[in-house]
């Protein structure tokens, strides 16, 4: 089997895409965020880097748990492997809208001029669940328990060993942005069910089974320029096309869902976007950062952690830092790097906690 430590190397650039992501939303990109310092959707910059990134990164992270569901389920059996995601999701998720989520919207509430103290015995009072990016961790639970009960009725189908042809590829890209822009004509983006933004999971469906199909053939090991570099140039077109429509539209208000040619253009742009990013990063670390190394294994090894404790750590530290008088850009740069610093720190104690590493 081939070394995989690619992969994580992969799960530690995309986590540092998320905590990155949500400070572009502080300082105006647009997307929903507990404490924003900067008007939403005011710089074109940050707004398009938080496009890219939604297109893709939130989808990967489904793509690698789909890869690795079918060989934890073949080696724990449904008990146990329905036992061990509760575990892993469940109690972040539990912790983290009763405890984390409570202590971010308390920091936030702060900017009023507010006691954090206050805010937060206010919110405990009423029993206050917020999961803020732990909805992964809610989609995850949903999806294995489906992997799991498709299992255990005897309904699995073998996989092909062959990797998708590139007209597979364009018409699975094309079915995810029609899915989408219907979705989102019922359930546009910002709106919510159960906490998950259902107008983003037409990719997000696809990318999980997809990785649970690859698995078999080991597809994400195998990515060769010749699968990759064909949606790196469909990439490359793509991009410039959503901010030209942004400017043309006036502002991001129609891309979130309706019959209306923003939506239509934004649905179909993101598969096309995700595509290549996806397959040309697999490919990329496939060949240039698959050797194992104590860092990678180090940041590997707190990514999770990361992932989960990062809300209060940067709203905390956004906040500290408001009265800085940088321009938005400089602050992005800066509040991001101290964050991901912040949550490796945090998530280092962390894993300190007997027992912690079960769960992280």
């Amino acid at each position: 089997m081939t070394r995989t430590n690619f992969i994580d190397h992969l799960r530690v650039m995309l986590t540092a895409l998320v905590l990155f992501h949500h400070t572009a939303i502080t300082y105006g990109a647009a997307g929903g965020w507990y404490w924003r310092e900067v008007e939403e959707a005011s710089n074109l910059g940050l707004t398009l880097f938080c496009g890219v990134n939604q297109a893709f990164f939130m989808g990967f992270f489904f793509l690698l748990a789909g890869y690795f569901t079918p060989p934890a389920f073949d080696r724990k059996g449904i008990v146990r492997f329905l036992l061990d995601r509760l575990i892993r999701l469940g109690i972040p998720l539990f912790v983290y809208g009763f405890i984390l989520g409570p202590v971010t919207v308390a920091l936030a509430q702060m900017d009023d001029g507010t006691s954090f103290i206050d805010n937060l015995l206010r919110l405990w009072s009423r029993a206050y669940f917020n999961i803020g990016p732990l909805w992964f961790a809610e989609a995850l639970l949903i999806f294995a328990a489906g992997y799991g009960l498709w299992r255990s009725l005897k309904l699995a189908v073998n996989p092909t060993k062959q990797f998708p042809s590139h007209t597979a590829l364009l018409l699975t890209a094309l079915g995810v942005g029609a899915g989408a822009f219907l979705i989102r004509l019922v359930i546009p983006l910002g709106q919510e069910l159960f906490w998950l933004q259902i107008g983003y999971f037409a990719s997000y469906v696809v990318l999980f089974l997809a990785g649970c199909g690859a698995w078999q053939g080991r597809w994400l090991e195998k990515i060769v320029a010749t699968q990759a570099k064909p949606w790196l140039i469909v990439m490359a077109i793509a991009l410039p096309v959503l901010p030209l429509a942004l400017l043309l539209n006036g502002g991001v208000e129609g891309a979130k869902g309706g019959w209306n040619l923003l939506a239509a253009i934004y649905a179909f742009w993101e598969p096309l976007v995700a595509w290549g990013a996806i397959l040309g990063l697999l490919w990329q670390f496939r060949l240039r950062l698959n050797q194992p190394s104590p860092l990678g294994t180090w940041l590997a090894q707190r990514a999770y952690g990361v992932y989960i404790v990062h809300p209060p750590v940067l709203v905390g530290i956004s906040l500290l830092l408001h009265s800085w008088g940088a321009p938005p850009l400089l602050k992005f740069i800066a509040v991001g790097s101290l964050t991901c610093l912040g949550c490796l720190a945090v998530a280092a104690l962390l894993l300190l906690i007997p027992g912690a590493r079960r769960v992280l």
